[in-house]
């Protein structure tokens, strides 16, 4: 008997197997596929192949967007890249063809509940988690729990009046837009990972981070902000040094700042997340 783990991202899909919900036995990834019908066809596959010959007990995963209340599939997509996945029954049509239950939940939020249990966070009881890559995401878990939600959580879209020259009067300054890798593209016509690191750009966007962090800070109280993304555990990227530097000078006196780390999950972040949510569901 096994359990199958899935992550659907803007650019990569990836799918796993666990036999005891303590470490992950396999895995695989695979471009994400824009139409809905053919992801879900090919994670089934992927799936069982991994399974082989081992039932599956129970399903849990991650897709990036907006999901329904009952978390059955999504219903919004911010960023526009899974288009052909809004309001389809993921979960429905993953039971059908899986024949195990199956629980979905958010990436960003899964990816941090993985870092919280098995990651960087782990022994911490209040974590955050925020990954930077082509967007940012992120949630806050609490010993080892997403916290509730009504609509899911957005830190990306988060209003940072930096300084608008920065983007102009026509482009929204969030926080996703001010550091994001599909911003940096968009802004400087070139893919983040052809910046070389000496370029004064990543000391700005550690600049730029560290105001989405005051707030995360100000609001949620974490005892550990744990970062992850291409933008973050990437090769350029934004250093660790220069967050935490630009965090304690933007928060000054107003509060003190927790430990910031980078996760230590890599791209597999999600897939353990989908097991920490299934040792919930046994």
């Amino acid at each position: 008997m096994c359990y199958v783990l899935f992550d659907v991202g803007g650019s990569k899909t990836r799918v796993g197997v666990s036999d005891d919900l303590s470490q992950l036995t396999n895995s695989v990834a695979f471009d994400t596929l824009q139409k809905s019908a053919e992801g879900i066809k090919k994670i089934t596959e992927e799936a069982k192949k991994l399974a082989g010959d081992q039932k599956i007990r129970m399903v849990a995963g991650g897709i990036r967007g907006v999901l329904d209340g009952e978390k059955e599939g999504m219903i919004e997509d911010p960023g526009g890249v899974l288009t052909d996945w809004v309001d389809e029954s993921i979960v429905s049509k993953l039971k059908k063809i899986l024949g195990a239950e199956v629980f979905l939940e958010n990436d960003a939020a899964l990816a941090g509940m993985g870092e919280a249990v098995y990651g960087a966070g782990e022994g911490h009881e209040i974590v955050v988690y925020h990954t930077i890559s082509t967007g940012v995401g992120g949630a806050k878990i609490e010993e080892g729990m997403i916290d509730d939600y009504r609509q899911g959580f957005e830190p990306g879209h988060q209003i940072l009046d930096v300084d608008h020259t920065i983007l102009g009067e026509d482009v929204e300054p969030t926080l996703e837009n001010l550091v994001s890798g599909g911003a940096i593209e968009a802004r400087m016509g070139m893919k983040p990972y052809d910046i070389a690191q000496d370029d004064a750009l990543w000391d700005q966007l550690a600049y730029y981070l560290a105001h989405g962090l005051r707030n995360s800070i100000l609001y949620w109280s974490p005892d550990v902000i744990v970062l992850g993304g291409s933008m973050i555990v990437g090769d350029p990227r934004i250093l660790l040094d220069d967050i935490i530097k630009y965090t304690n000078e933007v928060l000054g006196e107003v509060a003190d700042v927790p430990l910031i780390l980078d996760a230590t999950l890599g791209d597999e972040g999600g897939l353990y997340g989908a097991m920490a949510l299934l040792q919930q569901k046994v």
